[in-house]
């Protein structure tokens, strides 16, 4: 008995270190699987020879402020994406649907003053009184200029999105020698009535919608946008929370918990980067500026004009800029629609951008000479 027990014994021991050490591979293969951002970051990985994949902080402006910029191939021109808000960064959450542009263009995302990575960077003790409507735009010519010095560019795209299209309508009429083109999207034009329509929605939907909640909340802001005071900004914010709840930021959409989690897996970001100052600092320094914003008397400009709209976009209804396009001199320009996309036309209908993009802009650097041709490696089929 005692032979056959001390047998029993060893097996069990056996067995036992077998699951001992089965447990601890397994503990040590959940060790070392990828997060989510180290997925994402290997999926989207540049693998071309002289593919451009740079994350950086330069001087702009005197202080550092982040860049991302990302291409298969340096011969392709380059498209300056300046984000909106204020104080929203498009980077974190740009890989979603920005690979494929960068077949055709070297895409840049561009962390603005107060903003995302930049906002980390430096002591916003310093930097939120310096933050203004006209230190933004000198800063948006700054890496403008930039990208054209450091990367051989004689011109570049420049695309403002939203709150970004101010700034990137002024420096392409302030400066149309840089650009091959301009394209808005969410083109910001007249902004009290742009404000009035937004206010409008919302409240005509609410009605029908019988939210009691709303409407209140909503006539409680009556006459809105009404004159420029200290609380301009909470009146915007309780008239953008109607309008989101409605769509009309993101189609079929009631909040931006999305795009949000979206960045959550931001190869680019980290948990600090995400957690940083946020948005209201530089809102509550711009909103001023933005409320009293009307680009209605420009009539020329001197570069091709493009403006992208979805035709459900209540954060920036395109009624304005559609009027000002039609009056609008320029060598070339184009509204360009968007049917089933909000605000965030990008994100609803990433591949109609995409080929907005490819088809209808980038062939003007390609007529210019600023284009890696279709069959290089890395680019087109």
């Amino acid at each position: 008995m005692p032979h056959i027990f001390n047998s029993v014994l060893k097996r069990a021991m056996t067995c036992g270190a077998v699951v001992a050490l089965l447990a601890g591979s397994v503990a040590r293969a959940e060790d070392a699987q990828p997060s989510g951002r180290d997925i994402v970051r290997e999926a989207r990985r540049l693998t071309q020879p002289g593919s451009l994949e740079e994350l950086k902080a330069i001087d702009i402006g005197g202080i550092k402020q982040w860049i991302s910029v990302r291409g298969r191939d340096p011969r392709n021109p380059i498209l300056l994406f300046i984000h909106g808000g204020p104080g929203v960064p498009e980077m974190p959450a740009s890989w979603i649907y920005q690979r494929d542009w960068e077949d055709y263009f070297t895409v840049v995302q561009w962390d603005q003053r107060g903003s995302g990575k930049t906002g980390l960077s430096n002591d916003p003790k310093v930097v939120t009184p310096t933050i203004s409507l006209d230190r933004m735009v000198a800063d948006g010519e700054e890496v403008t200029q930039y990208l054209r010095k450091t990367y051989g560019k004689r011109k570049i795209f420049v695309l403002g999105h939203s709150w970004g299209s101010i700034i990137g309508l002024r420096i392409a009429k302030a400066h149309p020698e840089w650009l091959h083109a301009y394209i808005g999207m969410g083109q910001f034009i007249d902004t009290a009535e742009n404000e009035k329509i937004s206010y409008d929605f919302a409240l005509k939907q609410a009605h029908r919608d019988n939210n009691a909640q709303a409407v209140k909340e909503l006539e409680a802001l009556a006459p809105y946008p009404g004159p420029l005071t200290p609380t301009s900004i909470m009146k915007l914010g309780a008239q953008r929370r109607w309008v989101i709840h409605y769509g009309g930021l993101s189609l079929g959409r009631s909040d931006s918990t999305a795009e949000q989690n979206l960045a959550q897996l931001s190869p680019d970001y980290t948990d600090a980067d995400l957690n940083g100052p946020g948005s209201l600092p530089a809102q509550i320094r711009l909103v001023p500026d933005l409320l009293d914003l009307d680009f209605r008397p420009i009539t020329r400009m001197d570069c091709p004009v493009f403006l992208m709209a979805g035709r459900y976009d209540y954060e920036t209804p395109a009624a304005p800029a559609v009027a000002w396009l039609d009056r609008l001199s320029a060598p070339q320009k184009r509204m360009i629609w968007f049917e089933h996309a909000s605000h965030e036309m990008q994100q609803d209908q990433p591949g109609t951008v995409f080929l907005h993009l490819v088809q209808d802009i980038r062939p003007i650097a390609v007529r210019a000479g600023d284009a890696a041709p279709d069959d290089a490696p890395g680019v087109g089929g």
